[in-house]
Parts: structure tokens; sequence; C-alpha cells
């Protein structure tokens, strides 16, 4: 027996040492591929080729290996509007990039702020004489509007192209709650609060269904308007008007409807495309695949073309995603995170801050606490200005309140001045299952609050109180920042949502322009001619971009290629995740809510949806799921 013992400690060391071992080099490999950069060798003479397979986004979010691995999906591509503008336009003044390629077989989208700031950058190529291709087996509003900038729109004939506009249906889960017994106690303050509306009610309320009416008709006028520009001979009237029609007139083939209505210049496969582009900037000699011409991708080009640090630096320092509380983020954002970067920054002695807002808003407390952390770059007397993306609303405008002048885009969604709490009880299911609550009290709070056998009255007082207060102190800060009374506050708030061109109309924004005017202002205020200063980008090296980590991931498991069935499908998958959403926000243990759930869901949270592991990473994510 003894003997037999030593045997079995001596498989279980060796156990223990192999797993060491494999612990060691699985590490090695992972700090390998943390660090790697691709190679400035990698840029060659020919195309700049994008391939957007996934999300137009203001700030990546952060891939945790581990959880990739475990749960065997991974978030799809994220590529950073600045990134990508930086790129197009460094190559329309270089030589070595003789046309810019953009693939969106995988395209998932983005917002409309993001869109037209790429499109403008790929006019920008047009305008230096260089060809803009774009390729894709199907278009929806998104990919419309970005390939609408390329000098030819390629279509492969299999595909189409659909244009749905800005709106749709909203989920409302009142009757279930009832079914189920749930008591979703709400606290809120704002007429136009919709956010809570999903837990009370079956259906929209007029005022929220007169709010959204406003807003999403100001983006489609502002879609329609960009792409008519980029594209005048785009018949957008005919494809939205009477799109069975325009479908039938073509006798139901997709491409060809696309192409009647101007959506698209050629129809071709890929080869035929591939063929066009060696066309115009020649064959790649180091390769033998059919129709290879030369061309550099997103990463080595970027890192060929890193930003020179010279003079006064000007902080940047980004908000994108749900204001959380805690560390959280990139992609969401964490209020001790953001006020960290920002504390750590007044050591950096900074010219000037631009706040760079691209967030629904989320916890009173973690957008208070970037309030905070602001205000002390403010007090050292630097000039601060906000500059509004795709959406600052909520606790989105709550962080903008410190600035000196706020820019935003006609396309932003802002405003949604109000605050609410969801607090689900379950007295009626209790009751329902024959479970009840007794006992002692010394004072009305005793006990509370009681999940199980309801809230006091005194509980829900205090409760709709703090909301309240919370409010007013939203309209004290609007009201000081923005020079206006805290009645005219108040009307213009009440938790509506308000498009850039209204906001600035009533005085939420001082200026339209994107990130760049905004870094202009602040420059000039500081008394900082061109040349005289650079961007630095808190919490991020300048000029990074994705690893090798996520280039491995997100390679692994790309996004398939779409037909309009598929881009109709994927609206389906969407669903089960506003479902999941819904329900975590419900459930979760949250304190009062500056967050708007009015603004698009595709603008709401900072991090894509996750999609299954394939190929070698699956079975990795196999070995670790064990």
């Amino acid at each position: 027996m003894k003997f037999a013992g030593r045997v079995w400690r001596l498989l279980v060391g060796l156990k223990d040492g192999l797993v060491l071992v494999f612990m060691l080099l699985f590490f090695t490999l992972l700090f390998a591929v943390l660090t790697a950069r691709p190679s400035p060798a990698e840029v060659r003479e020919g195309a700049l080729v994008l391939e957007l397979n996934g999300l137009i986004v203001e700030e990546r979010s952060e891939i945790d290996p581990f959880a990739a691995l475990l749960s065997q999906t991974v978030p799809v591509g994220e590529f950073e509007a600045r990134e990508l503008v930086r790129a197009i336009d460094a190559a329309a003044g270089d030589d070595r990039i003789e046309a810019v390629v953009l693939d969106l077989d995988s395209f998932l989208g983005g917002g409309q702020v993001h869109l037209q700031a790429v499109g403008e950058a790929l006019d920008r190529v047009r305008a230096a004489d260089k060809p803009v291709l774009a390729f894709a087996s199907a278009y929806a509003d998104d990919g419309v509007m970005l390939a609408s900038h390329a000098s030819e729109i390629w279509l492969d004939p299999l595909g189409g192209a659909i244009v749905t506009g800005p709106g749709g249906g909203q989920l409302y889960y009142g009757e279930l709650l009832d079914r189920l017994k749930v008591n979703a106690r709400v606290y809120r303050v704002g007429t136009y609060k919709s956010a809570v509306e999903p837990y009370l009610r079956d259906s929209m309320s007029e005022p929220a269904r007169e709010n959204y009416a406003a807003l999403y008709g100001a983006l489609w006028e502002e879609w329609q308007a960009h792409v008519k520009k980029a594209r005048p001979q785009a018949d957008i009237a005919r494809v939205t008007s009477d799109p069975v029609g325009w479908i039938e007139a073509a006798g139901g083939d997709l491409a060809r409807a696309a192409l009647s209505a101007g959506l698209v210049d050629k129809l071709g496969s890929r080869q035929e495309f591939d063929a066009r582009l060696v066309e115009l900037v020649g064959e790649d000699e180091w390769s033998t695949e059919l129709n290879a011409y030369p061309q550099t991708g997103l990463e080595p080009w970027l890192q060929d073309n890193q930003i020179a640090e010279t003079g006064s630096a000007i902080g940047v320092v980004t908000i994108a995603g749900e204001i959380v509380d805690g560390d959280a983020g990139p992609g969401i954002a964490g209020g001790t995170r953001i006020a960290e970067l920002l504390d750590e920054a007044l050591e950096a002695d900074l010219a000037a801050l631009v706040v760079r807002v691209d967030s629904p808003g989320g916890s009173v407390m973690a957008s208070e606490e970037i309030r905070r952390a602001i205000l002390r770059h403010k007090a050292r007397d630097i000039p601060i200005a906000v500059s509004m993306a795709n959406v600052a609303a909520s606790g989105g405008y709550w962080v903008a309140t410190p600035a000196d002048r706020i820019f935003a885009e006609p396309e932003t969604i802002t405003g949604s001045i109000g605050i609410f709490a969801v607090i689900p009880t379950f007295e009626g299911l209790a009751d329902e299952i024959g479970v009840s609550v007794d006992g002692v009290r010394t004072t009305p709070l005793s006990g509370q609050p009681d999940l199980v056998g309801g809230f006091t009255p005194e509980v829900d007082a205090i409760l709709q109180a703090s909301v309240a207060d919370g409010y007013a102190d939203f309209i004290a800060q609007v009201s000081a920042a923005r020079n206006l009374s805290a009645q005219e506050v108040d009307r213009i708030g009440q938790g509506r949502v308000w498009d850039g061109g209204a906001a600035r109309q009533i005085g939420l924004v001082d200026q339209y322009g994107g990130l760049d005017t905004a870094l202009a202002w602040a420059a000039a205020q500081a008394d900082l001619e061109e040349g005289e200063w650079y961007v630095d980008y808190l919490g991020r090296e300048p000029g990074t971009y994705d690893t090798l980590l996520r280039q491995l991931l997100v390679d692994d498991s790309k996004v398939a290629r779409a037909d309009i069935a598929t881009l109709f499908a994927r609206q389906q998958e969407a669903l089960g995740g506003r479902l999941v959403g819904d329900l975590e926000r419900l459930l979760t243990t949250r304190g009062a809510q500056a967050y708007c759930l009015e603004c698009p869901p595709s603008l709401r949270h900072g991090a894509s949806e996750g999609r299954e592991l394939s190929g070698w990473l699956a079975k990795l994510a196999a070995l670790f799921a064990r």
C-alpha cells in the first residue's frame, strides 16, 4: 500500500508539474500576443484595404482572453472611427497608395456621426484623384451610407441592398410582469423619461411616441441628406416609399433592383472586383492567387503612419458606452477608471482637455465621479471642451456640464435630462406560491427594503424623494453650465431626447463640429498655433491598435458573408440580446440611473455582441471548459 501511495503521489506531482508547465507556456504566449505589433514592412505600394468585418465604434472594448475561451465567444471586430479617419487621410496624401478599398462584406454598421466622419475622409481621398471602391454581398442602411462615398460600388449578383430607415418596435413587459406577479417599483422624474415604460406598460405612451417621432424623423432626414449629397444618383425615395414595387419591377432580383435605383454601380463577383483592382493598381507579383493585387491592411498602415508628438499636449478622455460604477472598460465607461485617468493626467500639465462622449449615460454616482474629476482639471484654469459623438444623453450629458464649450453634430442624440430607478419586489409571487412575511418592527424602516414582503410607504417615499433630489441636482448643474434658468432647463428636460440640431437651438449645444473642431477650439483657447500641440489620448499609448490577440480571436471567428435574408436574421439575434439586457437591467442591483433607453439600441452599448468561437480556438476553449 505504501508503494502504491508513493506511485500515486508521483503521478499527482507529474500532473501538477505538467499543468504548471502548460500554464507557464500559455502565459508566455499570452504575453507575446498582447505585446505583438504588425511590422511596418508589411506596407506595400498599391491599395489600402479596409476590411471592416464588424462595427465602427468610438472606443474598442477590451477582450478578456479567459472569458472568451471559457464562454467560447469573442466580440466581433471593432474599428475606432478616429483610427479609420487617420488611416484614410494618410492614404490621401501618400503616393504609395493608389486606391482605397472598402470591404463591407461583413460590415455590421456604426453610428451616423462616425459614418459621416469616415465618409468625409473618403471624400478627401477622391479629391486627391484616387479611386475608392466598395464591395459587399449585401448593403443595409449603414453600409449604403458609407459606400455612398465610393467612386465605384460593387455588389455580388446574388446579393442586394435595402434601406429601412431608423425606428422600429420596442419591447414592453408590463403584462408579463403582471402574470409573473412581479412588482416593478419605478421611481422617476420626467414626463418623457420613457426608460421605465417597458416595465410598466404594454405599449408606448403618447409623450414617448412624440419624442421618438421627432428624434427618428430628424435622424432620417440627416441620413437622406448625407447620402443624396454623396451619391446624387441614388433614388432613395423610390427605394423607401414602395420597396415591394421597386423590387418587383426588377423581377424580384434584389441586385438588379439596387442597380436600377443607383444604390450600386456594378454587379460582379469578388473575383471580378479583384480584377478591377488589378486594372487600377497592378498585379501582385508576390502572389499566385487569381487576380491578386498589391495591398496594405489597416494595422500595418497605421503603424507606418504614427503621429509625431511635439509641443504641448491637449488631453482627450473618452467616455464610451454605458456609464457604470467601478473600473470597467474600455468600451464601457467605468466611472472610477475614467476618474483615475483624469487624476493621473493632472501631473501631465495639459494645455487643454477635450472630453469625447459617446454614451447613453448610466449610473448617477459614476457620472458624478467623472464630472468631479473633470472639474479638477477646470480648477487648473485650462480650456475644457466636450465633443459629442453619436449619443451623449442622460449621464452622457451630466458629464458634459463642466465644459466651456460643447460640440455636437446634427445627428448627435443628446439631452434626456432625467433620472429613474427600478427595483422589483415579489410580494405578489410570494403570495401566489404560499410564502408570507411577518415579524416585529421597531421603526417604519425595520427590515426594509423587503423584496419578498414589499416596501413600506415610507421606503417608497424616500426612494422617490431621492430620485427627485437627483433630478433637481441635474437641473441645477445644467442651469449653471448653460446659463439657463432652472425653469427653462426643466422645460427642455423631463427626460426628453433631442437631436443635435434641436439641442443647439435650445442651448444644450454650442456649436456643430466633430472631435477635430473641438481640438482646434481648445488649442486656440490655449493660445497654441498649428504645429505647437499634439493630442494625448488618456489611458492609451499613442498610435496603438488591436493586439495580435484580438486579431487571432476575431479573425478565427469572422462574421459570415451576408445576403439580405441574413441581414434580417441578424435583427432577431439582436432581439435576443435586448431581452437579456432588459432583464438584467431589471434584476441587477443598481442605484439611480441617468440613462437613455430611448436612444437607438445600436448606440446604447460600447461592447458588441459575442460570437461563437470556431477552429483551433474552439478546441482550446473546450479544454478550458472541462
